[in-house]
């Protein structure tokens, strides 16, 4: 059982519990019927996946197909998929499969809109771990059907020596060095700086990323041009969509934004049977 079963059999343990006293109460067990989704307002389609093991775990007998593809653009008043088969468990499951499907898309959705500011422009947008608990890989996975890319996944996966790392070992020399001979060779090291002469001396330092964190877009500039090409730069903090054209200009390469996932919103989705 991977991740995503493990958290669609909560989600479902959490609404369902026992069983859907409503439903087996008014529908008889042989009852079948075919549901459909219609998107109520435009959106970035996301959390297809989610939402077909939903139905599939409630009734393997479910069928769910879908018309359009994660990330594709829905306008308003479009139905984009149907699930056919027991009635019982297409009342039963619709509630969780909406969750992710409105949670999912509102995250596509929203970041595709910060994606096309950039478009034509070489600063890449990046999301964070700033995500709900158990749901990394989907929101993650929302991220990028809305154009962005994704940061490291978790801890394990990237060296990014922040405030707090420096804090506890004292100097950004010597928390790169350390990093360097323990890190796996193909690992990158980031570190996280606050000043321009921070990033000089992580990029004398030897990091391979420098996030520039709540700096000014001067500021930025300028610490672009100490860091002169000896590691890739990233921007973080107080960043917002309206700030993007300004921070492209900064010569930096990536920025990097929690607002993508932890400032979006569950978009207006229904499943009506017919």
């Amino acid at each position: 059982m991977d991740s995503l079963d493990r958290l669609i059999d909560l989600a479902l343990a959490e609404d369902v519990g026992p069983g859907d006293l409503t439903t087996e109460a008014l529908i008889p067990a042989d009852a079948t019927g075919v549901g459909e989704f219609l998107c109520k307002e435009r959106l970035v389609l996301s959390g297809i996946g989610a939402a077909t093991r939903t139905f599939l775990a409630v009734d393997p007998r479910c069928e769910v197909r879908f018309y359009a593809e994660e990330g594709s653009a829905i306008e308003a008043g479009t139905v984009f998929g149907q699930v056919e088969g027991p009635l019982r468990a297409l009342l039963t499951g619709e509630r969780t499969a909406l969750n992710f499907l409105q949670r999912l898309s509102g995250i596509a959705t929203l970041t595709r809109s910060w994606a096309e500011v950039l478009e034509g422009k070489s600063l890449q947008l990046l999301d964070t771990r700033k995500t709900t608990p158990g749901f990394r890989a989907l929101e993650k996975a929302a991220v990028r059907a809305g154009g962005a890319r994704n940061h490291r996944f978790a801890l394990y996966d990237g060296v990014m020596i922040k405030d707090n790392h420096l804090a506890a070992v004292g100097s950004i020399e010597e928390a790169i060095a350390r990093a360097r001979r323990r890190a796996p060779l193909l690992t990158k090291i980031e570190v996280e700086v606050v000043d321009v002469e921070g990033a000089d001396r992580a990029a004398a330092a030897g990091a391979d990323v420098i996030l520039l964190d709540n700096m000014s877009d001067e500021r930025i500039a300028e610490a672009v041009k100490v860091i002169g090409g000896r590691a890739l730069v990233e921007v973080s903090g107080n960043v917002t969509r309206e700030r993007l054209p300004l921070l492209a200009e900064t010569g930096a390469d990536f920025v990097s934004a929690g607002a993508i996932t932890h400032q979006s919103r569950s978009l207006d989705i229904s499943f009506n049977l017919h």
